[in-house]
């Protein structure tokens, strides 16, 4: 029976020294095995077929706004305008993560058009945080909505992230070599997906630490929710923890370098030290009530 569920996946099983089910092995051997070889790409729902990551995506972004909602009622905020709040959220994250490498090139013939970006282009989790971002504020301003919702968002964010990332662990080069107990590895035919990535060799799981990391933040969240009386303090402290993890973690992730060692994600998340660098300034030197307008 064992031996049927490697052959209906298509053998990904195999090791470097050839085909082994490593249900048979020694459990040191099974820990390393990654869940990209035991999961098809794509899944189908009815007649449309759909990416795993899509699906994930799809799946943390219903569980963001679930939390959101749980939030609302569970501080009893009444007011309807904070609807228009999460679907700002929710388009602005949208757009920009769909969006964000869209103009990578300096000549415009070596960009996609916005149609294939859209449809083919790859995702960007930090410009859909920043989009999101962005997108409440515009609801803000548009539906006028005075208050501080950062309280509400921050275990929303956790929350969707946490779930989205499993996709990603499932469909993506899982890090750089590792000699850590914890390393995954990948069989011939799915590391010939990702170009240097060597079969048989033990990985950094970086998104499984991701996942880790939201779900202890999410976990953290909830502990002081009640404790923390400034509505921005939490996500201000969200952001900057995962602003810190996601630098760090860029380093086993594998990602192409473009400039003095850094990855585009740490560049772009040194361009946005200033706004994080105000959010701190600010939660520590204004008083409560003058602001209003902090997200």
């Amino acid at each position: 029976m064992r031996r049927e569920r490697d052959d209906r996946v298509g053998g990904h099983l195999a090791g470097p020294q050839g085909r082994r089910d490593p249900f048979v092995d020694a459990a040191p051997q099974l820990c390393r095995v990654h869940p990209i070889m035991l999961y098809r790409q794509r899944v189908q729902i009815g007649l449309l077929p759909a990416s795993a990551h899509d699906v994930f995506v799809g799946a943390g972004l219903a569980v963001a706004a679930a939390t959101f909602g749980y939030e609302v009622r569970r501080r009893g905020r009444s007011d309807p305008r904070l609807w228009y709040l999460l679907c700002g959220a929710l388009v602005g994250g949208l757009l920009a993560g769909r969006l964000a490498g869209w103009a990578r090139h300096l000549d415009p013939g070596a960009n996609p058009s916005l149609a294939e970006q859209w449809l083919y282009g790859g995702r960007s989790i930090l410009s859909g945080l920043a989009g999101a971002y962005a997108g409440v504020l515009v609801a803000k301003r548009w539906c006028r909505y005075p208050w501080r919702s950062g309280d509400l968002f921050a275990p929303a964010v956790a929350a969707g992230m946490a779930v989205g990332r499993v996709g990603c662990l499932l469909t993506e080069r899982p890090g750089t070599p590792t000699g850590a107990p914890w390393g995954v590895t990948l069989g011939a035919a799915d590391a010939a997906r990702f170009p240097g990535t060597p079969p048989g060799v033990a990985l950094h799981p970086s998104f499984a630490y991701e996942i880790v990391f939201q779900v202890v933040a999410l976990v953290l969240l909830i502990v002081l929710r009640d404790r923390v009386t400034r509505p921005d303090a939490l996500f201000t402290g969200y952001l900057v923890g995962y602003a810190a993890f996601r630098f760090a973690v860029e380093f086993v992730r594998g990602n192409e370098v473009v400039a003095a060692g850094l990855s585009r994600s740490q560049i772009f998340l040194l361009c946005c030290l200033p706004l994080l660098g105000w959010r701190l300034r600010r939660l520590l030197t204004t008083r409560e009530e003058e602001t209003v307008w902090a997200r």
